[in-house]
């Protein structure tokens, strides 16, 4: 790493933690004014790294690659996989919320739909904060998951997918790998949220501790261990011998949590997260 890609590392963490700080919206709108979160943790990933051909190509044809993404953003002057960074960010949950989200065994708690709701408005904002300022600065960036044509479509090998995914773009990048539940493992634990930005910034790409293995984080793939997220699940839509079920984990989103976190405590969104904590992974990686 020289000097000059070290100074922009930290020079970009620094719009993270000052926007984490500072921005209004970071706040569960409670009584105290309480954060949704915890500080965000940066990693990178090259523009060029060949996972993300890869993820096209297993979810389809509709996935972005980091170089896709950024020339639906500047049209004009796209950029070669090589020249872009992405940079992607894991915010953890704060120990109250996962606490009382802990205490739950069927519908979330009050914290946990405020930070899916409220939590998710502030991560919208930082995506957006930290492309406006690198874009300023000289280096043209764009949060993929907040341009107009980001959405969700069918994959043949995987069902409801998005065109860009924030967890993908975080196992890249050295953050974490996927759970029996299809949840992130991060050194922060499961229960957090992510964002990411493209930027035409040279930048060091982050060490990815687990290699090439997807699922070496989580004790059920590694070990044949454990196995709790299933249980926590209300409507077993996660199985040690299947995985994550998203029709029958979408559908009790839909249609039993967002009602019920919608009129009682007027939050919309799609909060369960009943499988990200009280689990061995809830806060940290458990290997």
């Amino acid at each position: 790493m020289t000097d000059a890609t070290a100074h922009n590392l930290a020079w970009v963490q620094e719009i993270l933690e000052d926007f984490w700080r500072t921005a209004p919206s970071n706040s569960l709108h409670l009584p105290g004014d309480e954060k949704a979160w915890e500080m965000p943790r940066l990693a990178v990933a090259r523009g060029d790294d060949p996972w993300f051909a890869r993820l096209k190509e297993m979810i389809g044809p509709f996935y972005w690659t980091p170089a896709e993404a950024f020339a639906l953003a500047f049209p004009e002057a796209p950029a070669a996989p090589a020249e872009l960074s992405v940079l992607s960010y894991v915010l953890p949950q704060t120990a109250a919320t996962r606490r009382d989200q802990a205490q739950e065994r069927e519908l979330p708690a009050e914290r946990w739909a405020r930070s899916r709701f409220f939590g998710e408005q502030f991560n919208c904002d930082l995506r957006l904060h930290l492309a406006a300022n690198l874009s300023a600065a000289g280096y043209p960036a764009v949060a993929p998951e907040r341009l107009p044509g980001f959405d969700y479509r069918q994959s043949e090998g995987f069902g409801l997918a998005s065109n860009w995914s924030e967890r993908h773009t975080a196992f890249v990048a050295g953050l974490g790998t996927f759970g029996l539940s299809d949840g992130l493992i991060t050194p922060w634990g499961k229960a957090v949220r992510f964002g990411s930005v493209v930027t035409k910034l040279a930048l060091p790409a982050s060490a990815r501790p687990y290699g090439e293995d997807h699922q070496a984080w989580c004790l059920w793939h590694a070990r044949g261990t454990c196995g709790v997220c299933a249980r926590r699940c209300p409507v077993d839509a996660i199985t040690t011998a299947a995985g994550h079920d998203k029709k029958s984990c979408h559908a009790y989103i839909r249609e039993v949590t967002t009602p019920y976190t919608t009129k009682t405590f007027g939050t919309g969104a799609t909060p369960c997260g009943l499988c990200q904590v009280r689990i061995p992974c809830e806060a940290r990686v458990p290997l």
